[in-house]
């Protein structure tokens, strides 16, 4: 029997155990994966990062450049850039289907290896980022996702408030300290996700499908990045931080104005219904109404309704001070929610008691260690399999 996925290949349900003992792991190593969309004029720049990669000699990596549907020159680019000396360490995939999910699904299909950690082509990693990524993940075999530390790097002076709402463009420190964050933060940015294969597989045989398809072009809808570590941590994975981790992401100045920020915000309220569902599972035992009034299509709009009239009555009130403006961002959120909830109808309930029955009976239920793909090298715990 197989279960579909939104944007993903279809595999069969098997137990947790038959993924880590039936072919479900990957051999042991990373690939590094680039998902990029008409990224003609930032891919070059990535790759050259990722080139200059220092990494044990011995140990097994790759860079995978993943185009969504490209119609600019970003492949060429993406080949032209990469030095001929490390052609065995890059390949290029095609996913015609445009969204970053759906190009993350056949990044996660097509890797070489256990590990896969998403660098977005406007992403420019540190040098030691592939030793990182796979040290954190050989020594601590219950993490399923890892992110890091992400600096801005403007192609312009930024405005008054961009330090204010950096979050929002997945700039700055993503927890206060290094280490577990799973029901602290709960969920990682997209730029420099790392994720476990194994725990990738896992997810599939519960019956995961993403609910959100995340960026398609210039539609700025988000989310699919937090969805994949909420159902991650459901499913008894551990998601940590580790600000060794560091990348800088370019920020262009098209990107760096008032209205471009309102959109993404609006975008961060289009995924808010589909993350309910997840955080309604831990909810269950506490408040069973409350969980089921989020789970209710009609009380969520109610609700909803009720807060965006609230907001705008605020505006109406307060002095016209709009940019820079919390409770304009605010406004754009609820906007975006209320737009979603909207949109899905009977669909809301229908996704939310589906989540709740797929991991209703794993939460806190960890795999356990043993059950886990492990390098067999101990040299240490980074190498490639002899």
């Amino acid at each position: 029997m197989k279960t579909k996925m939104s944007g993903c290949a279809s595999v069969p349900k098997q137990s947790v155990t038959a993924i880590c003992t039936t072919g479900w792991q990957k051999p042991w190593g990373v690939t590094v994966a680039v998902c990029t969309h008409n990224g003609a004029g930032r891919v070059s720049e990535t790759l050259v990062r990722l080139a200059a990669q220092q990494v044990p000699p011995r140990m097994e990596w790759e860079v995978l450049v993943i185009d969504n549907a490209s119609t600019d020159d970003a492949v060429n680019q993406a080949k032209r850039a990469w030095p001929l000396s490390l052609a065995d360490r890059f390949r290029v995939v095609s996913e015609s289907q445009l969204g970053l999910t759906h190009a993350r699904c056949r990044a996660l299909a097509d890797a070489r290896f256990e590990i896969v950690s998403f660098v977005d082509d406007d992403n420019w990693v540190c040098a030691d980022w592939v030793r990182v990524v796979a040290e954190i993940m050989a020594h601590r075999p219950r993490v399923g996702a890892c992110g890091g530390m992400v600096e801005a790097q403007c192609e312009v002076q930024p405005p008054w408030w961009f330090e204010r709402y950096q979050e929002f463009y997945a700039i700055g420190p993503q927890h206060h300290q290094e280490g577990d964050i799973t029901w602290e933060r709960g969920y990682l940015w997209g730029a420099g996700l790392t994720v476990r294969y194994s725990a990738w597989a896992h997810l599939t045989c519960l019956g995961f499908r993403f609910l959100l398809m995340d960026r398609r072009g210039t539609r700025l809808h988000s989310g699919g990045d937090a969805e994949i570590c909420l159902a991650l941590r459901l499913a008894g994975w551990t998601i940590w931080y580790d600000p060794r981790l560091y990348m800088r992401h370019f920020v262009p100045a098209s990107r760096l104005r008032w209205s471009y920020l309102k959109q993404v915000v609006r975008g961060f309220g289009v995924a808010s219904p589909s993350h309910k569902a997840y955080y309604a599972v831990r909810e269950n035992k506490e408040n069973g109404l409350h969980v089921w009034l989020r789970g209710n299509w009609q009380s969520q709009l109610a609700a909803c309704l009720l807060k965006l009239f609230q907001q705008a009555v605020r505006l109406l009130i307060m002095p016209p001070v709009r940019e820079g403006n919390p409770a304009v961002l605010e406004l754009e959120s609820l906007l975006g929610t209320t737009m979603e909830l909207m949109r899905q109808r009977r669909a809301y309930d229908e996704s939310f008691w589906r989540v709740r029955d797929m991991f209703g009976g794993v939460v806190a239920q960890p795999v356990l260690s043993h059950e886990l793909p492990r390098p067999r090298n101990e040299e240490p715990l980074l190498l490639r399999q002899q």
